[in-house]
């Protein structure tokens, strides 16, 4: 390690020594300390580094959240590879694309994601490891046979040395990768131990995905402060209001309808979500009122994106009601025009950002990495206000970055638009963000279909859901006899939503 570099693998390392005996990960059926958590990081990293793991290299994880997750996660740090954690919610292709576009040499999946690997791998011949969290068989070994691994002297890492790829969004219909340092997340985890205040007494539940920044940001700063990370697989709402309950949970990551759901739990006598002071997230004002109104917890504003750690501005709900949240305390921020200079307070602009939570690039991306870090800011692609005290404010995103949150996912009209035209009876559709009672934003389809074509509204959605993610398809179709369109040709989306939504 360097003189002045600190890494994702010194979280491990420092907190085996300062908390070694209390507990670091528990799930259903285990509970690991902090000593025992390091020592099996270092046992993969020694198994990974004999098999040829080299710094720099990627492996590719496609899993459920699982605590074998923090153990591989560390093991990557310590040998200086980089992490390319993949939405298993993805179609197969769009999986497939993850991994052709950063060349793993070797990917560990969950026991239910085997087929689907299996069915891609001649399409990905940089794999030379195939792992799994399973029983293994053919041509995937066991994760478990990794943790006899003989133990292994940490790469030479600075703290500027990618760690994570992380697929953001697609534009245009291809995803890109954002790089993020190890410096990045401990950057971003100081940051967020200090707007709330976390300490080694705190238990955060993995109820966000860990293949997501916010997931996985979230995890990362409890370990940080040596709190307990509760791992289950999948969200049950009652479940989870009971493990709440039972193991004293202090704080949970919100995208909707998660808290929503907790609540209807609550109301209906199964739990009483006591203990949790801090929830984190993006939430309706109405829901924020009603989790504050148990009058034990605080809602956390939060404003953010892959890169820029997903936490890039937090404040309490009580601080400024319908905000974005101040930039955090690690955070410079801009809002500018389109000429990047500042507006005065008040003015809408884009949200420029710089600060060591700014990712590194994109993978293979240079020309659009140099155009999105121009002159020295991380140019956002989202317009946003900051008020005379500094809170932002969220305005909107950029024609050229529209985008929609269907419950804290991703989702760019474009690609869900190339895919609707697709369909044979689709003449033309302009894909916008409607508000959703479950998830905050849905997604509409507005359509004109072929002359003399006939389309149900559930054939169409079905199609699309067969073809990319489920979470990308529309929520809803409308068909018209036209769209609007501006003097170049292309469809006017801003017509649209006044017209549609």
């Amino acid at each position: 390690m360097e003189l002045r570099s600190f890494t994702v693998y010194d979280i491990f390392k420092r907190n085996a020594r300062v908390f070694k005996n209390r507990t670091a990960i528990q799930s259903e059926g285990e509970r690991i300390t902090f000593g025992e958590l390091y020592d099996r990081v270092n046992a993969v990293a020694g198994r990974l580094v004999s098999a040829g793991i080299r710094p720099g290299d990627r492996i590719a994880v496609l899993t459920k959240n699982r605590p074998e997750f923090f153990i591989l996660a560390g093991a990557i740090a310590a040998t200086g590879a980089i992490m390319v954690p993949i939405n298993f919610r993805l179609s197969a292709e769009e999986i497939g694309y993850n991994l052709t576009n950063t060349d793993p040499v070797a990917i560990v999946v969950d026991p239910d994601y085997e087929k689907t690997i299996s069915t891609l791998g001649p399409a990905c011949p940089s794999l030379r490891r195939w792992i799994t969290f399973g029983s293994g068989g053919e041509e995937f070994e066991p994760f478990d046979s990794l943790l006899g691994g003989p133990p292994v002297n940490a790469a030479n890492l600075r703290g500027d040395d990618p760690y994570i790829i992380m697929h953001t969004a697609a534009v245009q219909g291809k995803p890109r990768g954002a790089i993020l340092s190890h410096h990045n997340l401990v950057a971003c985890s100081i940051q967020l131990i200090g707007a709330l205040g976390l300490t080694h007494q705190d238990s955060y539940l993995n109820i966000l995905p860990l293949f997501h920044i916010a997931g996985w940001m979230a995890a990362l700063t409890v370990m940080h402060a040596g709190g307990r990370n509760l791992v289950v697989a999948k969200y049950d709402p009652k479940a989870a209001g009971e493990t709440i309950d039972r193991e004293g949970v202090t704080f949970i990551g919100n995208f909707p309808p998660i808290l929503t759901q907790l609540l209807d739990v609550q109301a209906a006598g199964a739990c009483t979500l006591a203990s949790l002071r801090n929830v984190i997230g993006v939430e309706l004002p109405t829901t924020v009122q009603r989790f504050e109104a148990l009058g034990t917890g605080r809602f956390c504003l939060a404003y953010g994106q892959t890169e820029t750690m997903g936490l890039t501005c937090t404040c309490l709900n009580a601080e400024r009601p319908g905000s974005a949240g101040r930039p955090g305390a690690l955070v410079d921020l801009m809002i500018a025009d389109e000429f990047d200079r500042e507006v005065a307070a008040g003015k809408p602009g884009e949200i420029l950002v710089r600060g060591p939570l700014v990712f590194q690039g994109y993978w293979g991306e240079e020309e659009l990495t140099n155009h999105t870090l121009r002159e020295g800011w991380h140019h956002t692609g989202d317009v946003g206000r900051l008020d005379e005290e500094g809170f932002l404010w969220f305005v909107g995103r950029k024609a050229e970055k529209e985008l929609i949150k269907p419950g804290g996912e991703n989702v760019y009209p474009a690609e869900v638009e190339k895919v609707v035209l697709e369909h044979p009876a689709v003449l033309e559709v302009s894909v916008i963000g409607v508000p959703d009672p479950k998830f905050g934003e849905g997604i509409k389809a507005v359509c004109v279909l072929k002359p003399g074509a006939r389309l149900p509204a559930q054939e169409l959605i079905d199609f699309v859901a067969g073809r990319i993610a489920r979470y990308k398809k529309p929520n809803y179709v409308e068909f018209v006899d036209s769209l609007p369109h501006k003097e170049d040709g292309s469809i006017d989306r801003s017509k649209v939503k006044e017209m549609h939504v």
